[in-house]
């Protein structure tokens, strides 16, 4: 009797550890399943960085001006309505102290009307105005006012000298033998007369390279 009893008793406490045993994987893998599903913890979240705003494009307003140097010389003879020219930038533009263009930017123009000076009447005219102005590599076309530069023509003053010239010259040749005399000084002084104004006439406008023009801008530029 007493042996049946033991023997039930180590049954039983064999039961009861192998249910211990199978329990226990049960209860880990519960609680590893559990563990991948949780949400991180913050000390394991990685901060996102905000992402940095594009920079706001400079606008050069209208009546900005642009003040530059000839690349070549231009005239109201030498050049052509419709002709290119190049330049270069004198003075950094700058907007709230900072260049928006550096110094030295090409630039590129067009003759708007050249008109040679008359012999003996007209004036000479010459009109320029900037097209583009190259910004960080970039050509950026530009509406700018025109410089004009005038010399109006001395006809009269040029006929007075002529005639003036006869006159003299008919007045010697009156003085000296009078009659054929008379005649010879008139042609002589008028050739001397006419000789005289083509020589010290009017000059054409001829700016120079490298001559420092101002532009002022009619439309605002945006730089990007």
């Amino acid at each position: 009797m007493q042996s049946r009893l033991a023997a039930l008793t180590l049954g039983l406490s064999l039961c009861v550890s192998l249910l211990a045993c199978t329990s226990k994987p049960q209860e880990s893998s519960t609680a590893t399943d559990n563990s991948s599903n949780a949400a991180p913890t913050p000390a394991t979240t990685k901060s996102s960085k905000p992402m940095a705003e594009a920079p706001k494009p400079i606008v050069l307003p209208a009546g900005t001006v642009l003040t530059v140097r000839l690349g070549q010389a231009v005239g109201s003879k030498i050049s052509q309505p419709g002709q290119s020219f190049t330049a270069t930038l004198a003075q950094a533009v700058q907007v709230e102290g900072k260049d928006a263009i550096p110094a030295g930017a090409s630039a590129s123009g067009t003759v708007v009307d050249a008109k040679p000076l008359g012999r003996f009447k007209g004036g000479a005219s010459l009109q320029l105005k900037l097209v583009s102005i190259n910004v960080k590599g970039s050509d950026q076309p530009i509406e700018t006012s025109s410089v004009v530069r005038t010399e109006s023509g001395k006809g009269k003053r040029t006929a007075v000298l002529a005639g003036g010239g006869a006159g003299v010259g008919a007045l010697i040749g009156g003085l000296a033998g009078g009659g054929k005399g008379a005649v010879i000084g008139a042609l002589a002084g008028g050739g001397a007369g006419t000789g005289g104004a083509a020589f010290t006439g009017n000059k054409d406008i001829v700016l120079p390279a490298e001559s420092a023009l101002s532009f002022k801008l009619e439309q605002p530029l945006e730089i990007k």
